[in-house]
């Protein structure tokens, strides 16, 4: 993992089209600003991990269904 120090209103650049921002900073708290392709997905990562789990288990079912239709 790359760490990076950055204050208010500097950014990172990612993979040449991607620019993340930091837009404020309170406490423990820091708001970011991103900026990415259409093309590009940006998610929080919890709800990146439900989206993965939800597809995990929507391929399970249909395995399922599948399985029944060829048993019979």
């Amino acid at each position: 993992m790359l760490a990076l120090s950055r204050k208010k209103n500097e950014a990172i650049i990612v993979n040449n089209n991607v620019e993340i921002t930091i837009l404020d900073i309170k406490g423990d708290q820091v708001k970011l600003g991103i900026s990415a392709p259409r093309e590009v997905p940006v998610y929080r990562k919890e709800v990146y991990v439900q989206i993965q789990e939800s597809n995990k288990e929507a391929m399970n079912m249909d395995n399922m269904e599948g399985l029944q239709n060829l048993l019979g």
